[in-house]
């Protein structure tokens, strides 16, 4: 039994030896035929071997069949044998112009790299044998044509070395064509050396040279950005576009609208010729390269500037106007920009000096369309003025000039080069600041004192009307008014101090200091009053000159607590118009606590007196209940 399956295991061992060795065989590859490449371009031609036996690195040896020499075969180049090109090869092989470039072990390629007229023919690659048996294919042929170079492209106008400023439009025009027999394609692409390359020069001291395509059309005439141009492109600051042109030639133009100092560098058009072969895929069989010439960008930065007058400082009387200049200079002529003007201004009267804080806030701007508009004021949009005077000169106006008016100002310019009407979202190309204007008002003495009372009476009860007095008195030369504004604290919990004697405490109130306040009501200079609280009815008005009263209706416990009155003095300008003058005073606060009303305190006893009778009379009837059911149930258990 042992013999026979024995016998088995050595058949089936040595069937499927020769099945192998009857399935794995040599095989060698070329591309499908025929291929058209362009004289005077390379020719690369892979090869690969399969199915073979002996080392993983093979040789390769290359004939061509000419066809002007009657088929006769020429060996062209061989991986093992360096005297084995023919006479018309060995110096195109010695000079590296004829080669062959290793893929891997198996797989080559035959580089010519200019291709003559007479490389036209039959190519066979062949590979010698390291085979234990001699079976498969051991070469494989492909015939190439070469036909002519017909490839022409030219530029319409070159870069000069006249720097362009930023924001300026580049327009570069190349034409391009091709004469051939053969279906073929043409590609566009125009480019930009920087660095080392721009210059046309080697790279030298470490400065690194960089080639960028900027935009192209391929051979299936789609419209490519290049890397790092795809945003400018989609927002439709670069085009390229194909036109009509004369003698078989086509124009292709490409647009920057507005050029960035990114863009400046060596530029050059590229025309490619393509064709797809037989194994249906596209091959670029020539090119050329034309350069375009050199662009400079001036920088914005380098030229503008932006001054502001009258310069230094400036002082005026109260009610004067203020007029303020901002004067754009160094923009290009050429190019057509959108500016936004600013008025910014630092510090006021309320500040300790004139520009020595504070947030700066807008005071006005002229948007590029010409509108505009007011910032943190906007009461200036109805005393004041931003006009454009001319190209470039811009005038602030201010009619009557208020002590809130005071500070630094300073002319701020975004410039948005090269586009008139940008987007909101439009970033600015560049902006600059002027020198900063300081503006001095000479203002009256004024004095302001508030003082704040509860007037004495009954003692307050939920449901009473709290009355509170705030005598403001504002002392200066010419008309003025106060304006009083009521705040209210929640009342502090007090806190326990231990007296210095043993056993005794005192109760003492915290200042409202921690606690948010609530704005109850204001009476504006004008006597308008403004209500700021639901909760309660109230009510505010002037008395006298100097007594201005707030009454609180109805009041609720909400309504206690501690309150103050602000006072603000408001000044009158020579020309009729009111301004607050920056002086204020605080009062002293008031502490209003609500009692609770008879009514309430006789409500208590009598709600505990109504729940006992309720509790106790449940109780009796249960209790009777209860103990008249257990005795009738004695009575029936009798019977």
């Amino acid at each position: 039994m042992r013999t026979m399956m024995a016998s088995m295991k050595a058949a089936l061992f040595v069937f499927v030896h020769g099945v192998l060795q009857y399935a794995v065989c040599r095989d060698v590859t070329l591309p499908i035929g025929t291929l058209y490449r362009v004289a005077g371009f390379p020719l690369s031609l892979p090869c690969a071997v399969s199915g073979y036996e002996g080392p993983r690195t093979q040789d390769f040896e290359w004939f061509l069949y000419r066809d002007d020499a009657g088929g006769r075969q020429m060996g062209v180049i061989s991986t093992r044998d360096p005297g084995f090109p023919y006479a018309p090869f060995q110096l195109r092989v010695k000079n590296g112009e004829v080669r062959v470039e290793r893929d891997s072990g198996d797989k080559v390629r035959l580089v010519v790299q200019r291709l003559r007229p007479e490389d036209q023919g039959k190519y066979e690659c062949y590979t010698p044998s390291t085979d234990a048996n001699y079976k498969g294919n051991y070469s494989a042929t492909v015939p190439v044509k070469v036909i002519p170079d017909t490839l022409q492209i030219s530029y319409i106008r070159s870069l000069t070395s006249q720097p362009v400023p930023e924001g300026a439009e580049l327009t570069l025009t190349c034409s391009a064509g091709i004469q051939s027999e053969q279906l073929t394609h043409l590609s566009i692409m125009f480019g930009k050396r920087s660095g080392a390359d721009s210059a046309g020069g080697s790279s030298s001291g470490g400065e690194v040279s960089t080639v960028r395509e900027i935009i192209s059309i391929d051979k299936l005439l789609g419209v490519i950005p290049g890397r790092g141009y795809k945003k400018r492109y989609d927002d439709g600051e670069i085009t390229l576009e194909k036109r009509s042109g004369e003698a078989g030639l086509d124009l292709y133009v490409m647009k920057m609208k507005t050029v960035q100092p990114d863009d400046t560098g060596s530029y050059f058009c590229e025309a490619s010729q393509w064709i797809r072969d037989p194994d249906r895929s596209w091959q670029k069989i020539a090119q050329r390269t034309l350069d375009i010439g050199n662009l400079t960008v001036q920088q914005l930065a380098e030229s503008l500037s932006v001054t502001s007058s009258p310069r230094g400082e400036v002082t005026l009387q109260l009610g004067s106007p203020l007029i303020l200049t901002c004067e754009v200079l160094g923009m290009p002529s050429d190019v057509n920009s959108g500016l936004l003007v600013q008025w910014m201004k630092r510090g006021s009267v309320s500040s300790d000096g004139a520009g020595a804080g504070g947030v700066e806030v807008e005071v006005a701007r002229m948007s590029p369309d010409g509108v505009v508009s007011w910032g943190d004021d906007t009461s200036r949009s109805s005393r004041g003025s931003l006009e454009k005077e001319s190209e470039g000169k811009y005038s602030l106006k201010l009619f009557s000039a208020r002590p809130l008016d005071s500070g630094v100002y300073r002319c701020v310019v975004s410039v948005y080069a090269g586009r008139r009407n940008p987007g909101p979202s439009t970033p600015a190309t560049h902006t600059q600041r002027s020198e900063g204007v300081t503006v001095n008002l000479k203002t009256k003495d004024v004095l302001v004192s508030a003082v704040a009372q509860l007037p004495r009476g009954p003692l307050l009860k939920r449901g009473s009307t709290i009355t509170l007095i705030c005598n403001a008195t504002v002392t200066t030369t010419g008309p003025a008014q106060a304006q009083v504004l009521w705040l209210r604290w929640p009342i502090p919990a007090p806190f326990i101090k231990k007296d210095q004697r043993p056993g005794a405490y005192v109760t003492l109130p915290v200042t409202p200091v921690e606690e948010k306040p609530t704005v109850v009501a204001t009476l504006m200079y004008d006597g308008v009053a403004q209500i700021y609280t639901n909760t309660s009815e109230i009510s505010i008005d002037r008395l006298s000159a100097v007594s201005y009263r707030l009454r609180v209706h109805t009041a609720t416990m909400e309504d206690q607590g501690m309150y103050a009155c602000h006072a603000e003095a408001w000044g009158q300008d020579p020309h009729g118009g009111w301004y607050n003058t920056g002086s204020r005073a605080e009062s002293n606060a008031v502490t209003v606590y609500l009692y609770a009303r008879a009514t309430d305190l006789l409500l208590i006893p009598l709600v505990v007196g109504v729940a006992s009778a309720l509790f106790v009379g449940i109780f009796i009837i249960a209790t009777v209940t209860c103990c008249f059911m257990k005795r009738l149930a004695r009575q029936r258990a009798q019977k």
